[in-house]
């Protein structure tokens, strides 16, 4: 061995290498970020609860059995943390390489969406049905490989020393980069995950270090955006309508209103300690709708009180707060905003889902990250651990 952090050992490919360094006193375990990892762990126990307890009584979804959901969200966070495993292994640098394929394939899972394979739920036509009871989004691959290609373009000049920010035409590549997807997904429509998407491009320009007059144009340009959306009514009457329940949640509680109405009620009935996991009345009679997915946070809210719900938000903090200091502390510029897309993501995804249901957001459909019921929502979340943990493992041990 060359010294005491090589990567490479003589007379080993490779692979058997990076299973080497698992046994060494400096091993890829040692170096994890084992706060944000448990954290994050916990975060997909607790949701797993959550879920059974919101769909065990619900036999027109869970087809007569009431482990359905429970035995699937199971199976999805065990892919997940597969995913993140696998991610580790691979390495953020070596997904750098990826990035034209990675981003092609997403593209083309948005584009199915919009043809004959593409299946409307919930107002938005952004599911891929693939039977059994599985679906597939396409339009949640897209955070990842969007904050893959734009954090290779505004790095790449910079990493290789040839300057120390970057310049105009990196930075209007990469908005070009996003541009696409984001116009894409519109068309779904997915107004939610546009929202992700913008959010992600603002956290990925003021990490890369670019002029200040580029973030603020983006905002200006967003302002203007959504103001031309509203005039030439680009968006579907469902979607207006829960913009008018949000300013006025007094507007026809029994329709429009009616889920956030029934989400307040069931978190203003938990108190501090809740009513008891699976002794909810609210969730027992099954008041708020999708409660299993976007509305999860309803179930902590009455289960398990406000001591509960606080713990969600606290472990949402923790695994924040372990991306903020893994971006701050690479000593690459691709390592940080990579980083700090994926909090800028699930920063505003998490403060946006738990707003809506607290009636101080607008419904927009976003599940909570790492508890939510939803197979590509949650792969993504744990690549997105992944990403993250790698870019710790991979940075110098002096960083």
């Amino acid at each position: 061995m060359t010294g005491a952090n090589s990567f490479s050992v003589s007379g080993y490919g490779p692979r058997r290498a990076g299973w080497t360094r698992l046994l060494a006193r400096d091993s890829m375990a040692r170096r994890l970020d084992w706060p944000m990892l448990l954290s994050a762990l916990a975060l997909s126990g607790i949701g797993c609860a959550l879920v059974f307890s919101a769909t065990r009584n619900r036999t027109e979804i869970n087809q007569g059995d009431p482990y359905y959901f429970l035995l699937r969200d199971l199976m999805n966070t065990g892919i997940g943390v597969a995913l993140m495993i696998g991610t580790i292994w691979l390495g953020h640098r070596a997904l750098r390489n990826a990035v034209p394929i990675l981003y092609g394939v997403s593209l083309f899972g948005v584009l199915l969406v919009l043809t004959p394979l593409g299946a409307t739920i919930n107002g938005s036509r952004n599911w891929i049905v693939l039977g059994g009871g599985f679906s597939l989004q396409p339009s949640e691959f897209v955070k990842i490989s969007m904050i893959l290609g734009m954090a290779m373009l505004l790095a790449a000049r910079v990493d290789a020393g040839d300057r120390t920010y970057p310049d105009h035409r990196t930075v209007l590549q990469a908005l070009g980069l996003a541009a696409v997807p984001i116009l894409i997904v519109l068309l779904m429509p997915d107004l939610g995950t546009v929202l992700v998407l913008l959010t992600i491009i603002l956290g990925v320009l003021l990490a890369s270090g670019a002029s200040n007059r580029w973030v603020f144009g983006l905002i200006a340009v967003g302002v203007v955006g959504c103001l031309a959306v509203w005039q030439l009514h680009i968006l579907d009457q469902y979607q207006i309508n829960r913009f008018a329940a949000f300013a006025n949640p007094s507007l026809d509680p029994a329709g429009v209103g009616y889920n956030t109405n029934q989400a307040r009620i069931a978190i203003g009935s938990g108190g501090l300690t809740g009513a008891g996991l699976f002794h909810g009345s609210q969730t027992t009679g099954q008041f708020v709708p999708e409660q299993q997915t976007d509305f999860v946070f309803t179930v902590a809210g009455e289960e398990l009180g406000f001591v509960g719900a606080g713990l969600i938000i606290l472990l949402l903090g923790v695994v924040l707060w372990r991306a903020c200091r893994i971006a701050r502390e690479t000593t690459e510029l691709y390592g940080t905003i990579v980083a700090a897309g994926i909090v800028a993501w699930f920063a505003f995804q998490s403060f946006e889902n738990i707003g809506m249901t607290l009636g101080i957001m607008p419904v927009t459909g976003l599940p909570l990250p790492f508890v939510s019921y939803g197979g590509s929502s949650m792969f993504v979340v744990w690549v997105a651990v992944g990403l993250l943990q790698s870019i710790r493992v991979q940075r110098p041990m002096s960083a």
